[in-house]
């Protein structure tokens, strides 16, 4: 079995890794992005200056889809790590518990009945935070928390109503009439159209999102001891479990809102972390959040350019790449 290096050097290498990985899959992003190539010459003359339609397509299509795919694969990452140091459950992320999945079947009934348009298209975000939240509400108490937070009962009963809002779903497409086409690309998983707003938006749900997590992050260390030993070190299971799932419920929403479902990146990114700095959370949960990133701007760059003239969905890409990562891990 493979034993993860947590000695000093080894963090500083997997953090200077982590970012120079981040810098380098960002700028092949933008560079790659699209029908059109460039070079990185023209690529920095197109950021400095706007007095040309190259310069228009990097600021206006490019720069914000690199950075909304960054923001997502951060808190897809982060979310992913909180929730499986949470359960002790390496396999635990935010579709697994249901979040995802309530959050698809309240923008999928915005998009049917025409809501999604409201308040400046914010209406399809706060419907996915309210299917997330009042879905992670149904887990939790059809799982019995009072058995602690990281009892199987959670992931089976977060499966289990995955597997019926993923129905509900198909009957609100069929019931409303309407072109399923938009809906179902976005259930693949979409980084098309990334504007201004939803990187603002995103930049604001990782900033507070991630703040309260990793400040959290050393209850999720006592929690990990058990219990009985986190309680004796004056943290509160279900205090600090509910905060946990609440954040991340909130924040994997919005993602889902902005980008649709994009599968195993919070299952994926967080084991390789623990692989290089073990399980603290304190250094698992930021690195985390960078690695998604890095994962998913390779992910959407593969996916623009794999075929000419056609872009794949960037939830395909993830989880055909993912798949075979996780069964490698499982194994190992």
């Amino acid at each position: 079995m493979m034993v993860p290096f947590t000695g000093v050097g080894s963090n500083r290498r997997a953090w200077l890794g982590s970012i120079a990985a981040l810098a380098l899959a960002f700028v092949v992003h933008v560079m790659l992005g699209g029908a059109l190539g460039s070079d990185f010459s023209s690529l920095w003359h197109a950021l400095i200056s706007r007095d040309s339609t190259w310069s228009s397509v990097v600021w206006d299509i490019r720069l914000p889809r690199a950075l909304a795919c960054a923001l997502v694969g951060a808190i897809l990452g982060i979310t992913g790590a909180a929730f499986q140091l949470l359960f002790r459950n390496p396999l635990a992320e935010p579709f697994v518990v249901g979040v995802s999945g309530g959050a698809a079947v309240a923008i999928t009934a915005s998009l049917s009945l025409g809501l999604s348009g409201l308040f400046n298209e914010l209406g399809t975000m706060l419907a996915a935070i309210l299917g997330g939240l009042l879905t992670l509400r149904l887990v939790l108490a059809l799982s019995s928390v009072r058995r602690g937070f990281h009892s199987e009962s959670v992931l089976i009963a977060g499966a289990v109503i995955s597997t019926l809002l993923l129905s509900m779903m198909t009957v609100i497409l069929l019931v409303s009439g309407k072109d399923s086409s938009a809906v179902l690309r976005w259930m693949l998983g979409s980084m098309s159209p990334a504007y201004w707003s939803r990187v603002v938006l995103l930049f604001m749900t990782l900033g507070i999102g991630g703040f309260v997590l990793i400040r959290e992050s050393r209850k999720l260390n006592a929690l990990s001891l058990g219990e009985v030993t986190a309680r004796s070190l004056g943290v509160d299971p279900n205090r600090t479990g509910r905060t946990i799932l609440a954040t991340g419920a909130i924040m994997s929403s919005v993602a889902v809102g902005a980008t649709g479902i994009i599968g195993f990146l919070g299952i994926i990114a967080p084991n390789i972390v623990r692989r290089w700095v073990g399980a603290d959370a304190r250094r698992a949960l930021p690195l985390s959040a960078v690695l998604g990133s890095v994962l998913l701007l390779l992910s959407d760059s593969v996916a623009q350019r794999l075929l000419t003239g056609q872009e794949l969905p960037v939830g395909a890409i993830t989880a055909i790449l993912g798949a075979p990562a996780l069964l490698w891990i499982l194994k190992r």
